[in-house]
């Protein structure tokens, strides 16, 4: 049976790959952007099983629209991805507020703007699906990127509760961490910021390890979408999808580490207990 998803930032990257792989599968589309213009390309590909929308995600009156118009011309919803999203790189001293603001507010703030649009039809029809892209960035801090990690750890925070308060209703939660993708992030969608040279060997190092970067990671975006659409499917889909070996490996190494830092400390920890 065809499915209708509500996919944000299809403009390019991750979001573009998804929503032409949806549309390949047979499913309706509701894509969206804040430049509709940019997703006409779309529009053959579909025929009627596709619409284009306007979207902002930090605006809560246009989510509202999105959904409502994805029910209205599509015949329903049942999944939502929160894909929109951006991240560029600096030291955390010379990243202002409002370019932390900023990226906050399309990368959290833009994700539970437009789940909350769509929750109470989720809930009401006791299915549906929200993928939230974050990033393997949201599992371990990135060094630079300190706005965009802490809007990713926040989007996962925010899942997991989701996750447990729409459980009982049948609505699934599924929150995707990938790696590196061939998509423009890492060029154009990216700013990039050595500030100081006292953060060579940090910062430094990851400003330049992008510029080269660019272009030649790893991961396929066009598979990627189709293991997204692999775990749609799915009847017991993950809480955690992390895609590319480079963010398996990084996600596992971590991971390890952090239990075995638990365990170390372990005595200390439940030292703070009344007698």
């Amino acid at each position: 049976m065809a499915r209708t998803w509500l996919i944000t930032g299809c403009s390019r990257g991750l979001g573009n790959a998804l929503a032409k792989a949806v549309l390949a599968a047979g499913d309706r589309l509701a894509a969206t952007a804040r430049d509709p213009a940019a997703l006409t390309e779309f529009l053959p590909l579909g025929g009627n099983r596709v619409m284009t929308l306007p979207l902002d995600v930090t605006d809560e009156a246009a989510a509202a629209r999105a959904v409502s118009a994805a029910v209205d011309r599509l015949g329903g919803l049942d999944i939502v991805v929160n894909n929109a999203g951006y991240g560029n790189i600096a030291p955390l001293e010379y990243t202002g507020l409002d370019a932390f603001r900023a990226q906050i507010e399309t990368n959290l703030f833009g994700t539970i703007i437009v789940t909350k649009a769509a929750i109470r039809l989720f809930r009401e029809q006791r299915s549906g699906h929200f993928i939230q892209i974050s990033s393997i960035g949201g599992r371990v801090g990135a060094t630079g990127r300190a706005p965009y990690s802490a809007a990713k750890f926040g989007v996962e925070g925010f899942s997991e509760v989701l996750a447990t308060e729409m459980a009982p209703f049948g609505v699934h939660v599924t929150i995707v961490e990938p790696g590196g993708f061939r998509t423009d992030f890492a060029g154009a969608s990216t700013q990039i910021d050595e500030g100081n040279p006292a953060y060579a060997e940090t910062v430094g190092k990851t400003a330049a390890m992008q510029r080269v970067y660019d272009g030649k990671q790893p991961g396929d975006p066009a598979r990627a979408a189709r293991a997204i659409i692999a775990v749609a499917s799915a009847d017991k889909p993950p809480l955690r999808l992390v895609l590319g070996r480079d963010a398996y490996t990084r996600a596992e190494r971590t991971d390890e580490a952090r239990l075995a830092e638990l365990r170390a400390w372990q005595e200390t920890s439940v030292s703070t207990d009344f007698s």
